[in-house]
């Protein structure tokens, strides 16, 4: 979605970096250092040409619950990382369309508790989002229609 929101405002994306550096969910705390710093960097990156918008995949939020889930810690310098970039809007995606695997995506069993621990975790931090439901249709529809009002 990043990706098409990008080419409809005509502006840059950051992809889910992490997808380029593992391939597989056997991965070490090393690799997740390596994933949150590789993220930030090509946000900055990114950030340098974005046409007024950045969208963005995932961030240090992302990282750092997933890394909780399969490694059972986070280390502490992901907090530090997160705190190097502030989001201007945050859109939680719900989870009424169909799961599907692709190598990496293996939760389709805890779909609801992932979902309430990105929610939670917003909310622990105090971050505005707008939830986003429905078809990718009506989901490209809810996006625009916050970002035109926005700016």
């Amino acid at each position: 979605m990043a990706k098409q929101m990008a080419a409809y405002y005509q502006t840059e994306f950051v992809p889910e970096v992490a997808r380029e550096i593992v391939s597989s969910n056997d991965f070490t705390l090393d690799d997740i250092v390596r994933i949150a710093k590789a993220q930030n960097e090509r946000v900055k990156e990114k950030m340098k040409t974005a046409n007024k918008l950045l969208f963005c995949d995932t961030d240090l939020i992302t990282t750092q619950i997933y890394c909780r889930h399969y490694l059972k810690t986070v280390p502490v310098i992901l907090y530090e990382l997160e705190n190097e970039i502030k989001y201007d809007q945050y859109f939680l995606f719900d989870i009424d369309v169909p799961w599907v695997a692709d190598g990496l995506r293996d939760l389709g069993t805890k779909r609801m508790e992932m979902f309430q621990t990105f929610e939670m975790e917003l909310s622990n931090r105090k971050i505005c989002y707008q939830l986003v439901t429905g078809t990718w249709g009506d989901r490209e529809k809810a996006i625009t229609k916050r970002l035109d009002m926005l700016f």
